[in-house]
C-alpha cells in the first residue's frame, strides 16, 4: 500500500487506506453528495417560477462555473494530490491565512449541511412511511421536534458508523442508493415523455431549442438566478478530491471523477426538467408548474400522473438521496480536518486513524456531533433561523470554491503559456469560473442584507442571512487567531511553504510506503 509525499514542501501521507476507491466509485460517491434527487425536486419550482420554460438554459448557465472551477481542481490535484484540497492548494498558492480560511469555509459548509441533509431525510421518512401505510398522520411526526431530533440524530449515527468502517463500505452504499435514484430519475423522466406521446399529459408543451439556449434566458436577473443556483443544485462535486489519497491513480482519477460528477448531474437535470415542463405545463392548474403548490415540491407532485401506482418510488427516492448525500457529505469535512491537523492548523487530535478501517476517527465523530449538536439545538430555537443558516451557506461555498479557483491560477503562473492546455486548464478557466463565484459572493452578501432575502428575520434592520454569513467567516478568523497563538509553527509557513509551480511536481512527488 502506498500513498503520495513530497517533503521538499511539506506535503506528507496521512495514514489513509491508499487505493481503495476507483473512478467508478469516486463519482458515484460524487454524485451522491450531490444529491440530485432531492436538490432538483426542492429547485425545480422555484426556477420554473422565474424563468418558465428557460429552466434547462438556466441549469446550464449554472454548469458553467461549476465545471470552470472543476478545470482548475483538476490541476491542482494534479500537481499536489492530498486530502487538504482547499486548504492546502490555497496554502500552497497564498500562504497560511487565506489557506487556513479556504479550508474554514469547506468545513464550515459541509458540517451545516450535513445537519440540512439529516432534516430532509427525515421528512421523507415520515412522508414514505405514511405512503406505505396510508396513513397521513404519520407525515406529522416530523412536526415533533422531540421525534424529528430523535430520527435525526439516528440518520446521523448510521452514517457516521459507515463513514467509520472506510471507503469500501462507503463504496457499497452509495452503489445502491445512487444507482436507485438515477434509475427512478430516469424512469420518471422517460414516462413524462411516454404519457406526452400517448396525448396523456395534463397540459403538454412541446419541447423547443431555446429551452436549451442559455442566450435566449429573459434577463439579466435570470442568468444571475442560474449562477445561484449553481451553488446548490452542483455543490458537492468536490467530494470527490478530498478522497485522493484514498484513490486508486490519486493524480487523475479524482479530477476526472469531479467532472464526470458535474457533467452526470447536469444530464439528469436538464432531462428531468425539460420532461416536467414538457409533461405539466407552465400554467396554474391542479398539476401546472405555474402552480405555487405545485412549485414547494414537484417531483412529489407530479409523481403520481407521472408514474402511476410507482409514485411511491419517488418519496423512496427522494429519502434514498438524501441519505446518500448525508453519508458521503461526512467524507470532505472529516479528510480536511484530518489535514489541517496533520499540517498543525488545527489540534493534533485529529490526524488519528483508526488501525483497522484506516479513516480519520476522531475527524468524523467530530464533524457529525457539531452537525448533529447544531441541528437538535436550531430545531428547537427557530426552523426560520435554521432555514436562514442554510441560506447563508450559499456565501461561504463561494467563498472558498473562488479562493481554490484563484489559488489554481496564481500557483500555475510561470506556467500559463508553455502549452495551449495550460492556458486553457490553469489560466482560462479556472480564472472565469473564480471571478463568477467571487461577483455572486459579493452579490449575495449585499442582497443578504435585506431581510427579505430570506425567512424575513432581522437584528436592526439587517438580515439575519447576512449575519449568519458573515458570522461564519468571523468565527472562522477568531479561531484561526487562536491557532496561530497556540501551534504558531503552521502560521510561520514551516508545515506547508508557499511556492510557485514549476511544472515539475509530477516528479517530484513520490510513492512511498505507508
Amino acid at each position: 500500500m502506498a500513498t503520495y509525499s513530497d517533503e521538499r514542501h511539506g506535503l506528507s501521507a496521512k495514514g489513509l487506506s491508499a487505493g481503495s476507491i476507483g473512478l467508478l466509485g469516486a463519482t458515484v460517491i460524487g454524485i451522491s453528495c450531490v444529491a440530485p434527487a432531492y436538490t432538483l425536486t426542492a429547485s425545480l419550482g422555484p426556477i420554473v417560477a422565474k424563468v418558465g420554460p428557460q429552466t434547462p438554459a438556466i441549469i446550464l448557465i449554472g454548469f458553467l462555473p461549476m465545471l470552470l472551477v472543476a478545470f482548475g481542481y483538476r490541476e491542482l490535484n494534479r500537481a499536489m494530490p492530498d486530502s487538504g484540497t482547499s486548504f492546502t492548494w490555497a496554502t500552497r498558492a497564498f500562504g497560511p491565512r487565506i489557506g487556513w480560511l479556504a479550508g474554514w469555509g469547506l468545513v464550515a459548509s459541509t458540517i451545516l449541511v450535513l445537519s440540512n441533509t439529516a432534516g430532509i431525510a427525515v421528512d421523507f421518512f415520515y412522508l414514505m412511511l405514511s405512503q406505505i401505510f396510508r396513513n397521513p398522520h404519520l407525515t406529522e411526526l416530523s412536526a415533533n421536534p422531540f421525534i424529528n431530533v430523535a430520527t435525526c440524530l439516528a440518520f446521523m449515527g448510521v452514517a457516521t458508523i459507515i463513514s467509520y468502517r472506510g471507503m469500501e463500505v462507503t463504496k457499497a452504499f452509495q452503489y445502491v442508493l445512487v444507482g436507485f435514484q438515477v434509475v427512478v430519475l430516469t424512469l420518471f423522466a422517460v414516462e413524462a415523455f411516454v404519457k406526452i406521446g400517448a396525448g396523456a399529459a395534463f397540459d403538454p408543451l412541446p419541447v423547443r431549442l431555446d429551452w436549451f439556449n442559455p442566450l435566449a434566458a429573459p434577463s439579466f436577473s435570470a442568468i444571475a438566478a442560474g449562477l445561484s443556483l449553481s451553488i446548490f443544485i452542483f455543490w458537492g462535486w468536490d467530494v470527490t478530491l478530498t478522497m485522493n489519497e484514498e484513490t486508486k491513480g490519486s493524480r487523475s482519477t479524482p479530477g476526472r471523477a469531479a467532472t464526470a460528477t458535474v457533467v452526470t448531474t447536469m444530464l439528469l437535470y436538464v432531462f428531468a426538467s425539460t420532461a416536467s415542463i414538457a409533461f405539466a405545463g407552465l400554467g396554474t392548474g391542479r398539476f401546472g408548474l405555474g402552480n405555487p403548490e405545485i412549485q414547494r415540491n414537484a417531483f412529489l407532485a407530479l409523481a403520481a400522473p407521472i408514474m402511476g401506482t410507482s409514485a411511491i418510488l419517488i418519496s423512496i427516492c427522494v429519502l434514498a438521496s438524501s441519505a446518500a448525500s448525508l453519508q458521503s457529505t461526512i467524507v470532505s469535512p472529516s479528510r480536511t480536518l484530518l489535514a489541517m491537523g496533520h499540517y498543525g492548523a488545527l489540534p493534533d487530535a485529529l490526524t488519528r486513524i483508526d488501525p483497522k478501517y484506516r479513516t480519520p476517527s476522531n475527524a468524523i465523530f467530530t464533524s457529525t456531533f457539531v452537525s448533529s449538536l447544531f441541528y437538535a439545538v436550531m430545531r428547537f430555537l427557530s426552523a426560520h433561523v435554521l432555514w436562514d443558516t442554510i441560506t447563508a451557506l450559499g456565501i461561504m461555498i463561494c467563498f472558498y470554491y473562488s479562493l481554490t479557483a484563484f489559488a489554481s491560477v496564481w500557483y500555475f503562473r510561470r506556467q500559463w503559456f508553455v502549452s495551449p492546455a495550460n492556458l486553457f486548464n490553469q489560466l482560462i478557466c479556472p480564472l472565469l469560473g473564480g471571478i463568477a463565484l467571487a461577483a455572486l459572493f459579493c452579490t449575495t452578501i449585499v442582497d443578504s442584507m435585506d431581510p427579505a432575502f430570506g425567512s424575513g428575520s432581522q437584528v436592526h434592520g439587517i438580515g439575519l442571512v447576512f449575519i449568519l454569513g458573515m458570522g461564519i467567516i468571523l468565527i472562522g478568523v477568531l479561531i484561526m487567531t487562536a491557532m496561530a497563538i497556540w501551534k504558531p509553527a503552521f502560521f510561520r509557513g514551516e508545515k506547508l511553504s508557499t511556492s510557485v509551480s514549476d511544472g515539475r511536481e509530477d516528479h517530484g512527488l513520490d510513492h512511498l510506503p505507508v
